[in-house]
């Protein structure tokens, strides 16, 4: 198991980070909360965990060992692959999940894409003795600020991606309806949803 990798950061994708590690780039899949915390050039430790499957070798990466565990506990759920494992930590927070699965909180977990109301039930039973309880922490979780903060996580996102504080407003500015609608019919904003859509109103823009 890569437990870790540690070194400069080479590259920066949307949904993805090449960290230089003696002279190898290891390419690591990582949420928008943990891209947004890198830079090109700077030196990083990122928690990961590799997931191996018969035509591919995964590297999935965490701002910390909590998420990496957190991320390989939801696996243990039927239906949850890494893909929706990563989903769940995009939109939540470690502790906002045990949390929602502490309480039984459909909810919580419907707002992450993928997962529907008999998802959820299920994910529920199944994680219930498996997350642990919630650690009580006050960490700056994606959950905690999804609500009211997806402003500032995706502008944190597209300012680690290499835009300008500039362009990432402007960006900001196009999504917004999209995420003010959201919010009117009840639903949290996804921000890796209006990541994406920003960096197409960017690409377009250039």
């Amino acid at each position: 198991m890569i437990a870790f990798v540690s070194g400069p950061v080479a590259a920066l994708a949307p949904d993805s980070a090449v960290v230089e590690v003696g002279g190898i780039g290891m390419a690591v899949q990582c949420t928008p909360n943990t891209l947004s915390g890198l830079r090109v050039g700077e030196q990083t430790r990122i928690a990961t965990s590799l997931v191996v499957r018969e035509d591919s070798l995964t590297l999935y990466g965490f701002a910390d060992d909590d998420e990496r565990q957190t991320f390989e506990l939801l696996q243990t759920a039927s239906g949850v692959g890494p893909r929706l494992a990563q989903a769940m930590l995009a939109v939540h927070s470690p502790d906002t999940l045990r949390l929602a699965v502490a309480n039984g909180d459909e909810k919580t977990l419907t707002a992450v894409p993928g997962i529907g109301k008999k998802g959820a039930q299920k994910l529920l039973l199944e994680l219930k003795d498996r997350l642990g309880a919630p650690v009580g922490t006050n960490r700056a979780g994606v959950g905690a600020a999804v609500t009211s903060g997806w402003r500032d996580q995706l502008h944190a996102a597209l300012i680690g991606l290499g835009y300008a504080t500039r362009e990432a407003d402007e960006a900001l500015d196009a999504v917004a309806p999209q995420a003010e609608a959201a919010l009117a019919d009840g639903t949290q904003p996804q921000v890796p949803k209006l990541l994406k859509a920003a960096l197409q109103t960017l690409n377009r823009a250039r």
